[in-house]
């Protein structure tokens, strides 16, 4: 078992820097397989988890999922919830980032998606999620 610490850097733009991807897991990103899974829970602690195929990796510290049909998971993250998102390489690797989440209806990470989602789709928000922890498998790397 190993120990990860968690370093989380006040910029002077009042943006919280959180920890990075490890290069590895950023490389499997590259090479995932079909839908990712993002994973919260509401106040009273049940989880919902859903499919979603609108997703990219803005910069080595984020994951971002395109909101065109969240219902239960907009809740959840406007409540607070902090999310899983669980991705599946080609050769049927298990890679799981976890994390804060948060919605943005402007701004930089929002016009992101909206250059790279197809434009039938509605892309209501951008959901961030900030990488605090990261597991292959059972193996926690950070």
């Amino acid at each position: 078992m190993t120990n990860s610490l968690v370093i989380l850097i006040l910029a002077s733009n009042g943006v919280i820097r959180m920890a990075k991807m490890p290069e590895a897991v950023a490389k499997a990103w590259e090479g995932r397989e079909g839908p990712i899974v993002l994973a919260t829970v509401d106040r009273k602690g049940t989880p919902n988890a859903i499919y979603a195929t609108c997703v990219s990796m803005p910069d080595d510290e984020h994951l971002l999922v395109a909101d065109n049909y969240f219902s239960k998971t907009r809740a959840n993250i406007e409540a607070g919830s902090k999310g899983a998102l669980l991705f599946i390489t080609k050769g049927g690797e298990a890679y799981q980032v976890k994390g804060i989440v948060h919605r943005h209806t402007s701004g930089p990470y929002f016009a992101e998606m909206k250059k790279w989602l197809d434009p039938k789709m509605p892309g209501h928000a951008a959901a961030l999620l900030s990488v605090e922890e990261v597991y292959c498998e059972s193996e926690k790397l950070l």
